[in-house]
């Protein structure tokens, strides 16, 4: 004989396991809508933009340099920050399109 005192005490059957597993699918499916999908979707247009890069585009590294893109080679670009100035810096530092912004005065 099963002796379950919780199972005698309420008179109810065992939960099935869809009742049980419900909360957690609901949390996980919660969890990948907000936070993992649109990370995802944000790495995608950054490497797209990052493919999409010109001679002559404005950008911002991660390190906060701001420069113009002066030649790209596969994985390193030649950034101009003045006139005599260029920098190597690898294409995957690169954040942003600067070219539409405008500065504050």
């Amino acid at each position: 004989m099963d002796f379950n005192p919780i199972l005698l005490q309420a008179g109810a059957k065992e939960p099935d396991m869809l009742q049980t597993f419900l909360p957690l699918l609901i949390i996980i499916v919660i969890f990948w809508f907000f936070m993992i999908r649109p990370q995802a979707k944000k790495q995608k247009e950054l490497r797209k933009f990052r493919e999409s890069l010109q001679k002559g585009d404005k950008v911002v590294t991660t390190g906060g340099i701001y420069g113009k893109v002066a030649e790209i080679k596969d994985t390193i670009i030649v950034m101009q920050v003045d006139e005599k100035v260029r920098l190597k810096v690898d294409k995957s530092s690169v954040l942003r399109d600067m070219t539409d912004a405008t500065p504050k005065k």
